[in-house]
């Protein structure tokens, strides 16, 4: 891919109008060699049926319980006995344009869904589950531009929406601002709750709560979002690299490998998204400072290992199955070369055992003991629809196809789709998490719908739709995206005790139903505190200009000095730990990007929307930041110091490793 140097101002606008231009040419169906319109009519339609009949399998055989179990027909609660699977599946509905189906489901959760329940949930599955399905749902049914629009509906998700993050707040209560991992719905966090929790449990809040705060006038839960994100960010390393497991309490990481996958993959993916739905720069240079480190010292073309966060040194020569969803973030961020090459490696694994396992050793080429499951995952299926939608490259049909008739033949059974326990002998497991609805068919239809020339809100409707990390869609609206946009006229922010808002926190009297709580006005037994302790620790800001200060400062970004960030230093140590490596990503090094989204005004933020220079034909996508401003490319790769080299066999399509004798395995 070319790269763009700095000080070549006119690459963006060329990228641009070349990307624009491409669009223009290629609006009509994208169609592969092999692939007939006729063909990937039939795969689209293949897609959905699959849905409804998991779908139809969930509502007659689970419903109301979380979700199925397909193999036996029977429900079980798996996150708060709340419906799970209906909420979860709300939007993909929409998508499809089933209207009937999607109204009912509204009416029946917004009648018969509460909150005010015994029961202990995890933050991250009830936030991007049941949160983002209730936000997505809200937005969709809310809205006549949506051509889904419910006459009868009176905000009633918004109101339950409202109602759920308030009594998630009190996991925020915390000395770091990183939240418990867990909390009890009805008395707030448990007496023995542990104190330990993941990297993507801390960050990847960050949307919901964003798009909640800018629906009801409340800046309480963007803040505490923020404030969790900042304080992950703020005990980063030396080289710029997040552990596993933080201690919310002290702020030590328990788990120091750091890795683009397991307990850490979603904190960079919402890093980027915040930026891309509410225009946020702050979000963008920790993104930035972010994805340099993970192309520096965890991308071994095409894969990615873990490394220990301090030293570099590397822990795991793994690909697990969450790393999948990075070659579609990358395509977010511009980044498309490198993903198709890591795509295409991530492809090998599940053509070798027609799925994807849990975990594989590049080491060995063989599934990792205990991580021999593939439990519906969406990811490789999520990148390849981004890479199509960014490529129009035949091969990623011809890869959806594959997914799709392995899932046909090898986890379709009598009720909806099951897990499978072992990618090798491809045997069942009872199981059907929620996300198969909410994610893994919705990116599968989309891929063919795309091919066959899209009629869908995502790809034709009024706005332009970022997609969480559960797949529910998220609009860029101006109620959304551009109320901030007045602080970008102004300089640069500044820090100040004054709180930045978009109102006083008030509900309007609209929202005050039955389901609606205020958190202030509940008392819990076993959390008896002010919200002003949560929002002290909260950074606000005033519009204003602060000459002199780094970008880090500008933007109130911190560096937490930890015991072990005192050794393992590199040829990058800091002088100035306080700068947070601002000196490399300053305003006039960022200034030189290909950031075309330069704020709100002049470019909402679009997801859909990017370009890269090339022969190739490119879909128009908004380009974050070239590559040369988010990595810094190195002569030679090296793991550990190890010589060993990672590659893929595209004609036998499996995943080889040529290592010398003392390579880590």
């Amino acid at each position: 891919m070319h790269q763009m140097r700095p000080g070549r101002h006119v690459c963006p606008l060329l990228c641009l109008s070349a990307a624009l231009l491409a669009g223009a040419l290629l609006a009509g169906p994208a169609v592969a060699d092999g692939v007939t319109p006729s063909e990937a009519r039939q795969l689209r339609d293949e897609v959905k049926d699959m849905f409804y009949h998991a779908f139809d399998g969930y509502m007659q055989h689970a419903f109301p319980l979380d979700e199925l179990r397909p193999l036996s027909c029977q429900g079980e609660d798996s996150l708060g006995g709340y419906a799970l699977t209906l909420i979860d599946s709300l939007d993909t509905l929409a998508l499809l344009g089933d209207k009937e189906r999607f109204s009912a489901g509204v009416e029946w959760v917004g009648k018969n869904v509460r909150f005010d329940i015994n029961k202990t949930v995890s933050v991250f599955e009830t936030n991007i589950r049941i949160l983002g399905g209730l936000l997505s749902a809200h937005l969709i049914a809310s809205d006549y531009a949506t051509g889904m629009r419910i006459d009868s509906y009176d905000d009633q998700l918004l109101h339950l929406a409202v109602d759920l993050a308030q009594r998630l707040l009190p996991a925020f209560d915390t000395p770091t601002g990183i939240p418990f991992g867990s909390v009890n719905l009805l008395y707030g966090v448990d007496d023995d709750e542990s104190k330990i929790t993941s990297t993507a449990g801390g960050g990847t809040l960050s949307l919901e709560f964003g798009v909640l705060s800018r629906l009801t006038n409340n800046t309480v839960f963007e803040q505490v979002t923020k404030n969790s994100v900042r304080g992950i960010w703020a005990r980063r390393s030396k080289l710029n690299l997040v552990g596993a497991h933080i201690n919310v309490f002290t702020g030590e990481w328990t788990q120091k490998d750091a890795g683009i996958g397991t307990s850490i993959d979603s904190f960079y993916e919402y890093l980027l998204k915040a930026y891309l739905l509410f225009g946020d720069e702050e979000y963008l240079y920790v993104f930035q400072e972010a994805y340099k480190a993970v192309m520096h010292y965890l991308h071994h073309d095409p894969w990615y290992i873990e490394v220990n966060m301090n030293s570099g040194a590397t822990v795991w020569p793994l690909f697990n199955s969450l790393q999948a969803f990075w070659p579609g973030l990358q395509v977010l961020a511009g980044d498309v070369d490198p993903a198709i090459r890591t795509h295409a490696a991530f492809f090998s694994v599940w053509k070798k055992y027609g799925f994807t396992p849990e975990g594989f050793n590049l080491a060995t080429s063989t599934v990792q003991n205990g991580q021999r499951s593939y439990p519906l995952r969406p990811e490789l299926i999520e990148s390849t629809y981004w890479l199509f939608k960014a490529t129009r490259d035949y091969r990623y049909l011809d890869v959806g196809r594959d997914i799709l008739a392995s899932l046909q033949y090898g986890a379709k059974c009598p009720c909806g789709y099951c897990h499978i326990s072992d990618v090798e002998t491809h045997k069942q497991d009872d199981h059907m998490e929620s996300f198969f609805l909410a994610e893994t068919v919705k990116y599968l239809w989309l891929l063919f719908d795309l091919a066959v020339g899209p009629d869908n809100i995502v790809e034709n409707g009024p706005y332009k739709y970022i997609f969480s990390t559960e797949g529910h869609l998220l609009p860029a609206t101006p109620e959304i995206a551009l109320v901030d946009e007045h602080c970008l006229y102004l300089g640069a922010f500044c820090n100040d005790s004054t709180t930045r808002g978009y109102g006083n926190g008030d509900s309007s009297s609209k929202q005050r139903s039955s389901n609606y709580t205020q958190f202030d006005e509940r008392q819990t037994a076993s959390s008896q505190y002010s919200m002003s302790n949560v929002l002290f620790r909260t950074r606000g800001y005033i519009k204003g200009v602060c000459p002199g200060l780094s970008q880090a400062q500008r933007l109130g970004i911190s560096y937490h000095v930890g015991e072990d960030n005192t050794v393992g230093q590199n040829s990058r140590g800091h002088q100035n730990p306080d700068e947070s490596y601002v000196v490399q990503s300053s305003v006039q090094a960022q200034s030189s990007s290909v950031v075309l989204i330069s704020h709100p005004v002049t470019s909402q933020p679009d997801e859909s929307l990017m370009t890269r220079s090339g022969t190739q034909h490119h879909e128009n996508i908004v380009v974050v930041a070239d590559s040369e401003s988010l990595r810094e490319p190195t002569s030679t790769d090296t793991i550990g110091g190890s010589s060993e080299e990672l590659a893929v066999d595209t004609d036998e399509e499996i995943v080889s490793l040529d290592q010398n004798e003392d390579s880590t395995s």
